[in-house]
């Protein structure tokens, strides 16, 4: 593995802006043209019970399992909100194997519900699993403050020192606070900021203006950062998606 491509893209619940339309299906076609070996998902459906019978090609599996069908070897979800018909959360599609999983419950109240999707990956040139997190944080600024301390927290204990790490997703962060609160804490380079100074607009999808979906790493380089706006993303999800090719820091 001389490099790794990896994506970071809150998909809407597999329906476009405004749920005008189901894009599931279209938006697996985008995400295997992509060429990622690991993707960080929010806002995946992982049951809904209602929608098969308002949507004749709804897929019968989980939803992170009908994106992964055909391009990633490994999956893992996080429920998060659970309701009357189903629930939703965060996912890990990976080429490589998967270790361990596990989803901390960081919601900050009752009225939105968060986790932290922690995976152990092995990768071939590292000796030691790669830490990876997906993460929808909160939309209040002091909710988002105990997010990511309760990240930063979970990951000084479980990954010390130089342990490699991604972590990725929508940190609802327009402030740019996470640089400071969890970034610099943890020893982490964002991906878009390495070269630009300051995260990718990635919202909305159209015509991107906010910065709210981040990924950071630690014992990586990042050769190069992309976000995929404009047609046809935006028919699939209100956020762009994020890629980011990275090399192993030895």
């Amino acid at each position: 593995m001389s490099s790794l491509r990896i994506c970071s893209y809150n998909i809407h619940k597999g329906f476009s802006q405004f749920n005008r339309r189901m894009v599931v299906h279209e938006l697996r076609e985008r995400l295997r043209s992509l060429d990622v070996d690991l993707v960080f998902l929010q806002e995946v459906q992982g049951l809904h019970l209602q929608h098969p019978s308002r949507h004749a090609d709804w897929p019968a599996q989980p939803q992170h399992e009908f994106l992964a069908e055909d391009g990633w070897r490994q999956t893992a979800y996080g429920r998060n909100a659970v309701y009357d018909h189903g629930h939703h959360g965060n996912a890990i599609l990976s080429r490589h194997d998967i270790l361990s999983t596990a989803n901390e419950d960081v919601s900050a109240h009752r009225f939105e519900s968060r986790g932290l999707l922690h995976c152990e990956v092995s990768l071939p040139e590292f000796a030691v699993p790669v830490h990876c997190v997906c993460v929808h944080l909160g939309l209040t600024g002091g909710g988002r403050r105990r997010q990511m301390e309760a990240l930063a927290d979970r990951m000084e204990r479980l990954a010390p020192g130089n342990t490699p790490l991604i972590i990725a997703g929508d940190f609802n962060d327009w402030r740019n606070q996470a640089d400071d609160l969890l970034g610099r804490r943890l020893g982490l380079t964002e991906a878009f900021g390495a070269g630009r100074g300051r995260p990718a607009r990635s919202f909305p999808s159209a015509l991107p203006v906010f910065r709210l979906d981040r990924i950071y790493v630690r014992g990586f380089r990042v050769r190069q950062a992309k976000v995929h706006f404009g047609e046809p993303w935006a028919q699939i999800s209100d956020h762009a998606a994020l890629t980011a090719d990275l090399e192993p820091a030895i």
